[in-house]
């Protein structure tokens, strides 16, 4: 019988949701809306979608492996140089990429709770240790972050704004932050909702990139741009971290259809603006709705609002939610993640609250 690894047999497997059709059909029910994922309910810029049914002409071609014409884009939308750059399957692979080769097996990675649980996940099969900070005021803790760095630390993760939370860290906290942190030790910061952030106190996290500081910058299409289905992001860092990662990344790790809807995407500011003004009518109409049902929320600067519960009851909720036909992402036993959606959806989820609380309350 084949061995798995303790370091991987004790790894707790991501579950994805089901597909809305077969919930639908487990609950006989109809019309199923998903505020679970973070996605843009918008989906994706026009221009994307045209590229996307041209593009399937060529699909017996392997795609560009250097992503050049995307590459491109982003260098001068950016102002960073194309060696500067390295796309991914989605954010989630360049963390990988970044765990492969910076981190041996027993080096340590801090990162903090609740956040993205990709981090831990892909630390622990690297057979690296993590060092778990716990959120302060339900935001990255910086001071106890760093004063946990030692020799052994090779990677710090910071999602800023967080997954779950929705909150930023600001321009004075990472300032005091970077100071601390000595040089070999990779920053990795997890921008991929930084789009939608309003708050002049966001911290700048390519002012450090330029200072030739040790910085990775994750950035994605799966959020504000509508690509989640196409899996690409991108990480913006200095060539000599971009060439170590180059070696380990799989070539044609970005398909072509990604590349070409990626590249509209970004041209389409006005889709982009779209979607930010949804998306802040959508959070100033359930900061309302929650405050009158007596909901606590934590005020966001992403597309969700993490809403924090007593008593264990997230899968309660969750579980109630469902059969009136809305999904929402639980988050442990105390709190649920709710993705801000279409004004009819938003509607939709405060109706199905009320009757909720109509019958528990």
């Amino acid at each position: 019988m084949i061995h798995t690894p303790e370091h991987i047999k004790s790894l707790k497997p991501y579950v994805p949701g089901k597909p809305m059709e077969e919930l639908e059909r487990e609950l006989g029910i109809t019309g199923a809306i998903k505020l679970a994922s973070n996605e843009n309910p918008l989906g994706p810029s026009p221009l994307a979608l045209k590229a996307l049914r041209e593009g399937m002409k060529g699909l017996n071609r392997y795609p560009d492996g250097s992503c050049y014409y995307l590459r491109q884009a982003l260098s001068e939308k950016l102002k960073v140089s194309p060696e500067e750059i390295l796309f991914g399957n989605g954010s989630n692979e360049i963390i990988e990429l970044a765990v492969r080769t910076f981190l041996n097996p027993g080096d340590e990675a801090i990162m903090a709770h609740p956040s993205f649980v990709v981090y831990s996940t892909i630390v622990q099969a690297a057979q690296g240790r993590n060092i778990i900070v716990p959120l302060k005021d339900q935001r990255h803790d910086l001071p106890e972050m760093a004063s946990k760095i030692t020799e052994k630390t090779k990677i710090v993760f910071i999602a800023n704004p967080n997954n779950p939370t929705g909150t930023i860290n600001t321009k004075e906290e990472m300032d005091a932050f970077m100071e601390k942190v000595p040089d070999g030790v990779l920053v990795v910061v997890d921008e991929a909702y930084c789009e939608y952030v309003s708050s002049p106190d966001y911290a700048d996290s390519m002012k450090y990139f330029r200072a030739n500081r040790d910085i990775l910058v994750l950035r994605t299409f799966s959020k504000i741009y509508g690509l989640a289905g196409l899996r690409i992001g991108y990480g913006i860092a200095n060539p000599a971290i971009i060439t170590g990662m180059n070696k380990v990344r799989q070539p044609f790790n970005i398909n072509s259809l990604a590349q070409k809807a990626a590249l509209e995407a970004l041209k389409d500011e006005g889709h982009i603006a779209k979607t930010r003004r949804t998306n802040e009518r959508g959070r100033k109409y359930l900061y309302k709705e929650f405050k009158a049902l007596k909901l606590d929320y934590v005020p966001t600067e992403a597309n969700f609002i993490y809403v924090p519960l007593k008593d264990n009851s997230s899968a309660q909720l969750y579980n109630d939610l469902l059969k009136e036909g809305v999904i929402v992402r639980p988050m442990g036993p105390d709190a649920v993640r709710i993705t801000i959606g279409l004004p009819e959806e938003n509607k939709r989820l405060i109706e199905a609250l009320r009757k909720i609380q109509s019958y528990e309350l």
